[in-house]
């Protein structure tokens, strides 16, 4: 090519501002991609029923009956009333986000050698309970648990302890803060979806994004009842400072009680300790007179501490 042709031929660039403006928009796109993902997955993340069940608590050498009942709105409900001999308290247990009724058989070991009765149920979708689980459909869920063991089985409503393990700590907590059970025990729990959510994906706009609300905080500052948070200092599922957080919601009288292991199994890797904690619980809860009052050598530790 002649030389001369090329004089005043420049190589044409963008502005600078022009690519910045492109990668800001590339950013953003993927940015709402990521989150209309997480939208549009959360169902599949936040409940995981199992429908088989596989075994009975005669797998345990419970006695146990059936307990089938329906909700408000129609759906039918399963689960099963696991009697111990001379019981103070019924348990009503509101299981996590995952498995079904069979898996809450260590829980319901645990509370029938602690002389508990207890109900175990599945929310709707889970086991061989009907429909498909929602939000509003577990709350409905666990309150109809609950008219089950007062309207069928006349369980007392202030002999009842609503308890919640992770998920479940919403689900009870909904149910304590409307009725007026003998107390609500949180083991694992979180303050909100939202809040967990956050913790774990900071970068993202869980709160814009989250379709659900399970507000544990919330409802635990509307109970009226005694309150015990148990957590795991190991916990990394529900990591401790959001039990911190539970147990500084709650009005008097409330315990925290700090196991060790994991989420879903320092129950059971920190048995004693666990079972310690409830046992003095218990014994809080049966010297109470019917105004609620007690002796003071008798009321629990309102201070953060371990068994």
């Amino acid at each position: 090519m002649d030389r001369r042709l090329t004089v005043g031929i420049r190589r044409w660039s963008p502005p600078v501002g022009s690519v910045l403006l492109y990668l800001g928009l590339a950013a953003v796109l993927a940015y709402a991609a990521m989150g209309l993902v997480l939208f549009v997955m959360q169902p599949r993340l936040v409940y995981r029923p199992t429908r088989d069940v596989a075994f009975t608590p005669a797998q345990r050498d419970l006695p146990y009956e059936d307990a089938v009942f329906r909700s408000c709105d129609g759906v039918k409900l399963a689960g099963w009333y696991v009697p111990a001999e001379g019981a103070r308290f019924t348990v009503l247990f509101c299981h996590g986000n995952a498995g079904n009724v069979m898996h809450t058989m260590d829980a319901a070991s645990q509370f029938h050698e602690m002389g508990l009765n207890c109900l175990v149920f599945d929310y709707r979708g889970y086991g061989d309970s009907e429909g498909t689980p929602t939000e509003v459909g577990t709350y409905l869920d666990a309150r109809a648990a609950f008219d089950w063991l007062t309207q069928t089985k006349g369980v007392p409503a202030e002999r009842i302890i609503v308890c919640g393990r992770s998920l479940g700590g919403a689900i009870a907590a909904r149910v304590a803060a409307e009725v007026q059970p003998a107390a609500l025990a949180l083991e694992g729990a979180f303050t909100s979806y939202a809040d967990i959510g956050a913790h774990f994906y900071p970068y993202m706009p869980v709160r814009l994004f989250a379709r659900y609300r399970y507000n544990t905080r919330e409802f635990v500052r509307q109970v009226r009842c005694p309150v015990l948070v148990v957590h795991s200092r190991d916990d990394q599922v529900v990591p401790a400072v959001f039990g911190d957080r539970l147990f500084q919601a709650a009005a008097e009288p409330k315990q925290f009680a700090e196991i060790a292991g994991g989420h879903t199994d320092g129950f059971l890797s920190s048995a004693d300790q666990y079972k310690e904690a409830w046992t003095q619980w218990l014994d809080f809860l049966a010297n109470r007179d019917p105004d609620g009052e007690t002796s003071s050598s008798s009321r629990p530790k309102t201070t953060r501490g371990s068994f």
